[in-house]
């Protein structure tokens, strides 16, 4: 059995979860083994996933407590029911870390050039670190009508690794922006996503502008 997943797809998924747990000192990243950074990814995946189930519980309680402290109508069942249906939600972004959190590990052992995985995943940590005020000026100024530290941490780093790629690891726009997409599928939500691609979409765009394309 082989992994589905390249490696490359895999570093960058690596990268992305490991990211907020590694140091980005240039001299500590190279001594990096491929199990520091999947233990490190697993950190990211057990923290967002008890995150979401706490939320989760919140949501449920303060939906149940709605229904027993207000009059049963129609707008107090209608807000206890988007209460729960959040919860499920959330629930299911926990169940579905979890598959991450097992099945990334795997994927990692599967793939036949592990050592290429290591590489590029301590390459893409290593640029977003040394690169980070270049790269968010960027996003600042692609960003509309919002700002760059207000969105969620996993959606700023799909972005920030994305334009790593395109401006400092040779990868083509197109090539960095799908993958970008397809991290945010995984692990951010259907607003995150769309965010996700419009903005890399302008940066694109600017670079082809300034290159004169």
């Amino acid at each position: 059995m082989k992994s589905q997943k390249r490696p490359r797809r895999i570093a960058r998924e690596l990268a992305l979860l490991s990211l907020s747990q590694i140091s980005g000192k240039p001299e500590k990243l190279a001594e990096r083994q491929l199990n520091d950074l999947v233990v490190a990814a697993l950190r990211t995946l057990r923290g967002e996933m008890q995150e979401a189930l706490e939320t989760a519980v919140a949501e449920v309680i303060r939906g149940s407590d709605r229904l027993k402290n207000s009059e049963t109508n129609a707008a107090t069942l209608s807000s206890a029911r988007a209460m729960v249906t959040e919860a499920i939600e959330l629930t299911q972004s926990a169940i579905n870390r979890l598959g991450t959190a097992i099945d990334l590990p795997v994927f990692i052992q599967l793939a036949e050039e592990r050592t290429q995985v290591r590489s590029y995943a301590v390459e893409i940590i290593s640029t977003v670190y040394r690169r980070r005020e270049e790269i968010d000026v960027i996003l600042s100024e692609a960003i509309v009508n919002w700002q760059l530290n207000r969105l969620p941490k996993i959606d700023r780093d799909i972005l920030r690794i994305a334009v790593a790629e395109i401006l400092f690891l040779n990868t083509e726009e197109q090539v960095a922006i799908n993958e970008a997409v397809e991290l945010a599928k995984s692990y951010s939500d259907d607003e995150g996503r769309r965010l996700i691609n419009g903005v890399l979409r302008r940066v694109s765009n600017k670079i082809e502008t300034k290159a004169g394309v």
